[in-house]
């Protein structure tokens, strides 16, 4: 478990850089929380197809059809939810 709670600590670790060079917020990166409304918080539909390329990208995945939603990338909760998804099914 503690493995599992480390992993997930890194994940939104790195989603927070990328959130903070990708996805063109009024808000500094620090400001961000794990539940920060992304496009509340400014990021508009153009800017979250980049950041969704620029998170497959660090993390070497391939978000399926149907998890290309405003719901997954709404924050780096969700977005680090469904990388661990797409993670585990690809073992």
């Amino acid at each position: 478990m503690e493995s599992r709670c480390s992993t997930s600590r890194q994940i939104k670790d790195q989603l927070r850089t990328i959130v903070g060079s990708h996805a063109r917020l009024s808000l500094p990166a620090a400001e961000i929380s794990d539940a920060t409304d992304l496009y509340r918080a400014g990021m508009s539909s153009q800017a979250s197809v980049v950041l969704m390329m620029a998170v497959e990208a660090q993390f070497g995945v391939e978000f399926p059809d149907e998890m290309l939603s405003r719901d997954v990338f709404s924050n780096i909760d969700s977005i680090a939810s469904a990388i661990e998804t797409v993670m585990q099914d690809a073992e």
